[in-house]
């Protein structure tokens, strides 16, 4: 699935819901179901910078391909992470980089955070398109 086909489908879920306490429990549900980060990785090096709670990402690069692994000890922002996962996880470098990421202000969700939630989206979307940089140029896609 695309990452356009992928925004679509969440755009698709959010909008079933009128009330944002729905939507806040569909991110939570979306975070309990993320797969499990190991303890391992909890370090400062996979921390997030600029997030109020606590947010780890890491990704691997196989076949062409990052697969993104994450966590946080808030639980919406965990839901968030989930999100972003789903998005980007499973697509070339090229694809990340290049993604225009609509979705967020699509469901209204930047309006529904904190400003420091707000920040801590940005800077989860950074370093996740930081790591596709960084795989884009050795890959040279």
């Amino acid at each position: 699935m695309s990452i356009s086909e992928t925004q679509d489908e969440i755009i698709e879920e959010f909008s079933q819901f009128d009330d944002w306490m729905d939507r806040y429990s569909l991110l939570i549900e979306y975070g309990n179901g993320l797969a499990p980060f190991p303890e391992s990785e909890k370090t400062e090096q996979n921390l997030i910078d600029g997030c109020q709670s606590r947010v780890w990402f890491t990704c691997t690069y196989q076949d062409g391909r990052i697969t993104y692994n994450g966590e946080s000890d808030a639980i919406l922002v965990k839901g968030i992470v989930a999100l972003l996962i789903r998005v980007l996880s499973n697509h070339t470098p090229k694809e990340i980089v290049d993604a225009e990421l609509y979705f967020i202000d699509q469901i209204n969700l930047r309006e529904h955070l904190s400003p420091t939630r707000s920040n801590g989206l940005n800077a989860m979307l950074k370093q996740m398109r930081l790591f596709a940089l960084t795989y884009l140029s050795i890959s040279k896609e």
